[in-house]
């Protein structure tokens, strides 16, 4: 076995949390759904199995599981939540619904002596989220910790080397929660923590020079953080096979083309093909008003305008695309019973029948991750902390239809966000920024006279890694600033609002 995590996935949102915390800890994670057979389990050869949370109920007509052969492996498992009641129910324990549904904070008291809550503060808070519980269990598991609520908070046996829990330690809220699967990854399954950039960067380099060998391989620039990082990776890896493509789709930021352009040849030494294509996006995405379509057409759009760099340049036989985790699993359903929530551009946008083929060295990343790896490269901290910009840029930040007006408008709005996060200095204290208009009008008084213009929405957020996000709470001052000057001086919005919706239930982005 290696030090690696694997964890199966019965469709929690948070899931990913899971991995996030155990690669926290420096221990490689990765998500698999929960039918994955046993044969890529055994391929895989993790040193540990985590058994996720998930919204069924193990007596549900057709609730997910795993193949029984799973728990026998003698590899350590640790279930959480659903993951603790499937333990139960492959080993015969009851369990049964609860009369009322427990959900929120509560406290564990810790009952016996475990491997699993060492150095664990007793009546520390937990975060529980189930509608069944285990009220029987075998002589040769124990219980360790329990609820006012619920009696069998966490089982284990270290006979069979197997761990359960009825609370999410992987979420904030669960105040422990670190020490939990702290304990679980090295006081019991025994691992190394080796995870890190450093030989993530080497062994990407050895992949990326095997697979190419001496071909070419075109990347689509956008000025984020990803594919600036990637360009970085490939040039170490491959020197000029990289070709590099910028384009103006018309929907960056205010006159962001030619400074970033400026910035890639003159900082990063990158040979950068700079291709103005910004009224081609807008007549492919006129009267387009589904998000979909929109990404859609603007990942087609993408490969048409790299296949005419091709004709330049030469044969190209591979696509570079910053493609991260978190892109991977909005975009569809491959760890287990999740809802797709989105498509992104670089994956679900791309067309069907694209001709070369993908490396995508970042997707099984998470972005603080790249920006380490850029940082290994000697990126500038200036690329590193830019804030994410979704690859289809501002169409998705318009809600409706794009046009070339609207765009202009958000530019500019967009444009004095920016000015004043960095004004006030709160550019480097959120996640991430921005503006979106919305295809509603108010009616408003300019002048004495009567306007009826669009309204514009203000959204920032906090975050880690962007799979969860809380709305950022932006000192006043700053939000009276920032809404005086969008209203006068961006002509068409007389309206401006502020969001405070965090994620989950919403995404950070509006489509």
């Amino acid at each position: 076995m290696k030090n690696k995590v694997l964890i199966l996935d019965f469709g929690s949102q948070y899931t990913k949390l899971i991995s996030r915390r155990v690669r926290e800890l420096k221990i490689y994670s990765e998500i698999m759904p929960f039918n994955v057979s046993i044969e890529k389990i055994k391929n895989f050869q993790p040193g540990a199995i985590i058994l996720s949370g998930g919204p069924s109920s193990v007596y549900g007509k057709n609730s997910p599981k795993i193949e029984s052969g799973v728990l026998k492996l003698g590899i350590p498992i640790l279930g959480i939540c659903y993951g603790l009641q499937l333990i139960a129910y492959f080993f015969n324990m009851k369990v049964e619904p609860t009369k009322k549904r427990e959900y929120g904070l509560a406290n564990l008291e810790i009952i016996r002596t475990s491997k699993l809550l060492k150095n664990i503060k007793n009546n520390s808070k937990i975060w529980m989220s189930h509608g069944d519980k285990i009220s029987q269990y075998p002589k040769d598991f124990i219980v360790t910790g329990k609820t006012k609520n619920t009696e069998i908070s966490v089982i284990e046996s270290n006979k069979r080397n197997v761990f359960g829990v009825q609370f999410h330690p992987e979420v904030a809220h669960t105040q422990e929660g670190e020490k939990i699967i702290y304990n679980f990854l090295f006081e019991i399954s025994n691992l190394k923590p080796d995870w890190n950039m450093e030989d993530f960067i080497k062994s990407s380099i050895l992949k990326i020079r095997k697979s190419i060998g001496t071909q070419k391989i075109i990347l689509g620039l956008s000025g984020g953080v990803d594919s600036t990082v990637l360009a970085l990776l490939l040039k170490k890896s491959i020197g000029n096979q990289l070709i590099p493509v910028f384009i103006d789709t018309g929907l960056l930021r205010k006159n962001e083309h030619k400074d970033l352009m400026n910035k890639f040849r003159n900082q990063l030494n990158l040979n950068v093909y700079g291709i103005d294509a910004s009224k081609i996006f807008l007549k492919n995405l006129k009267k387009i008003r589904s998000p979909e379509k929109k990404r859609k057409i603007i990942g087609k759009t993408f490969i048409d305008i790299f296949k005419t760099v091709e004709r330049k340049t030469g044969k190209i036989n591979f696509f570079a695309q910053g493609t991260l985790y978190t892109d991977v699993i909005e975009s569809s359903s491959v760890s287990g019973p999740s809802a797709k929530i989105k498509s992104h551009h670089n994956v679900g946008g791309l067309p069907e029948n694209i001709e070369w083929k993908l490396i995508e060295p970042f997707k099984e990343l998470f972005k603080d991750e790249v920006r380490e790896v850029g940082r290994e490269l000697g990126l500038s901290e200036i690329f590193i902390n830019r804030h994410p910009f979704p690859g289809p840029g501002l169409a998705v930040r318009i809600i409706g239809e794009v046009t070339e007006d609207k765009v202009k408008k958000l530019q500019s709005a967009d444009e004095i966000l920016i000015e004043e996060l960095n004004n006030f200095k709160i550019y480097n204290k959120v996640w991430q920024a921005f503006v979106v208009l919305l295809p509603v009008k108010s009616v408003g008084v300019m002048g004495d006279a009567r306007t009826y213009e669009n309204v514009a929405v203000i959204r920032m957020v906090e975050s880690i890694d962007g799979m969860t996000a809380d709305w950022y709470p932006a000192p006043y001052d700053f939000l009276k600033k920032v809404a005086n000057r969008i209203v006068n001086e961006v002509k068409g919005i007389n309206r401006v609002a502020y969001d405070l919706t965090s994620k989950p239930p919403g995404t950070i982005e509006w489509e």
